[in-house]
């Protein structure tokens, strides 16, 4: 049997990947007493706002408001996930096999940022891999299978292949994205961005349209490469 030390790993290929794409579900399962670490590929080191060290101290905060136990932060080069991807698979297997989530979310690949797509194939490879017994054979790794790889939205308006509702949830989502006064807010001496230019206004809006295709009033949009398997139609009660 497979014993799973964590229910959920996301990652990220920037520090706030997590919280605009699944924010609210972190904070739901959070709430119901789920275990979480996130893992940020990068330092984000480019960014046109803020700085390593502030994006750091930023992410923390948000951390701490979605209530998960552990951030991971390693530190591929922002905007070099490409070039570096044989070696940020392999630390992501080893972390996969140290935190043995239950599942593992990653950047959808539609999405104008080139590094979130980027992620998200080296997570694909990462959790495959993960179960091969002989690649990394460290004494410490044994291969681990984790039970599904879904993918979230940051950019776009794809149709998700399934939603979470985050009705309940919403709230703490946007008080941990608050956290990142460096991207979302525009200061005087900030450059214009995507992010500090209405971005919680439409993110707030697409988790609202959404929402209302399940009837609910927000929900975020997931993908997967396989169909979900439900066990029980009727048993879904989490609210």
């Amino acid at each position: 049997m497979t014993s799973f030390k964590y229910d959920i790993m996301a990652v990220g290929a920037h520090p706030d990947d997590v919280e605009i794409g699944m924010g609210g579900t972190i904070a739901k399962y959070t709430r119901l007493g789920k275990k979480v670490v996130i893992v940020n590929l990068t330092e984000a080191e480019l960014s046109s706002n803020g700085t390593v060290e502030i994006r750091q101290k930023e992410a923390e905060n948000a951390c701490e408001q979605l209530g998960i136990q552990a951030r991971v932060q390693l530190r591929f080069p922002d905007r070099g996930l490409l070039a570096s991807r044989q070696q940020a698979t392999d630390e992501l297997v080893t972390l996969i096999r140290q935190y043995r989530p239950r599942l593992v979310f990653a950047p959808f690949h539609k999405d104008r940022h080139p590094d979130h797509g980027h992620c998200g194939d080296i997570c694909r490879e990462a959790v495959f891999s993960a179960t091969i017994k002989n690649y990394l054979p460290l004494e410490s790794s044994k291969r681990f299978y984790v039970q599904a790889l879904y993918y979230y939205q940051i950019n776009g308006t794809s149709q998700p292949d399934f939603l979470i509702d985050i009705s309940g949830d919403q709230e703490t989502k946007y008080k941990a994205l608050a956290c990142f006064k460096s991207q979302f807010n525009q200061e005087t001496n900030s450059l214009k961005t995507p992010l500090n230019s209405g971005y919680i206004d439409l993110l707030q809006a697409r988790e609202k349209l959404l929402g209302a295709e399940a009837g609910t009033s927000a929900a975020e949009g997931f993908f997967c490469e396989k169909p979900p398997l439900i066990h029980d139609l009727l048993g879904d009660s989490i609210k």
